[in-house]
């Protein structure tokens, strides 16, 4: 009887990776079929010449460049104000917070990762508004409002990875260093951090992920259709998530259709870069941390 169990078991956990992996290679060969007549540098600068456009010469308003380079300024912007923050927490939620003083904050963490992003969207917007009184036709609706926007829905998850990471180290790795007389900074920063760290840049890499997506938090804090690249944090701004929502839902002929899965590709390829380009950052922390 156990055995049969098992067997279920292992044939139901291969049919669910097969049936996801299918999933995951028809979409994207459907995106690849609807959008690839449409990729080439037309796509990212228009009418525009590339090295023209790459050395800011004319601006670009009838290509996606502007909205790729939004993407990567926001998803930039956002990642580096809330992991400090996030690593910072989860550390402290791990190693020093105790008793009900952290089971509060840990229930408070795990109701703000379950917020709808609309709703930080709509507290973006409020701040714009506040903003806007206090600082009339100064500030705005801008990439810094979205970019803090969007650090505050990737923040619980930072927090939240960081923590899980620290809390799974094992007590006798724990135990080591201050039973040679590390301090307890000293056993995080030499012994805890490295022992999770692909873990903790997981939690890094889905919160990239997070942010390059979401397009509720951004329509409503800083990007339009068309602005071209912005010359500031106080200005509007383009990206792709938001490209994408726009040309779906009001495109006018085939040809507008298909430039939204062609930016869809675009997108997908934006989060590879990231990912790869954490993926490397990780290897270097970890060889510099190997070495010390």
């Amino acid at each position: 009887m156990r055995s049969l169990i098992e067997r279920v078991i292992i044939a139901f956990s291969w049919g669910s990776v097969v049936l996801l992996l299918s999933a995951l290679f028809f979409m994207l060969g459907y995106l690849m079929y609807r959008g690839a007549g449409v990729i080439g540098t037309e796509l990212l600068f228009g009418k525009i010449a590339p090295i023209d456009a790459l050395l800011l010469k004319r601006q670009v308003f009838n290509g996606l460049f502007p909205a790729v380079m939004g993407t990567f300024a926001l998803v930039l912007l956002a990642v580096g104000f809330a992991v400090p923050i996030g690593l910072a927490a989860g550390i402290y939620m791990a190693e020093y917070c105790r008793g009900w003083s952290r089971q509060l904050p840990t229930v408070l963490f795990d109701i703000l990762a379950g917020l709808p992003s609309i709703v930080i969207g709509l507290a973006g917007f409020s701040l714009t508004i506040i903003l806007h009184r206090f600082f009339p036709g100064r500030l705005g609706p801008c990439l810094l409002i979205s970019a803090l926007a969007m650090c505050f829905l990737i923040l619980p998850y930072l927090i939240r990875s960081t923590q899980m990471a620290l809390e799974s180290v094992a007590p006798s790795l724990r135990l080591t260093a201050p039973a040679l007389g590390a301090t307890r900074l000293q056993n995080i920063r030499y012994v805890l951090l490295p022992a999770r760290l692909p873990d903790i840049l997981g939690g890094v890499i889905l919160a990239i992920g997070r942010a390059a997506e979401d397009t509720a938090v951004i329509m409503l804090t800083g990007v339009v259709a068309s602005a071209g690249l912005p010359r500031s944090l106080f200005e509007q701004f383009e990206a792709l998530p938001f490209y994408i929502y726009y040309i779906s839902s009001q495109y006018t002929n085939p040809r507008e259709l298909q430039m939204g899965f062609g930016a869809a590709i675009l997108l997908l390829t934006v989060c590879a870069v990231l990912f790869v380009t954490a993926f490397f950052i990780e290897q270097a922390i970890s060889w510099q941390l190997s070495r010390e």
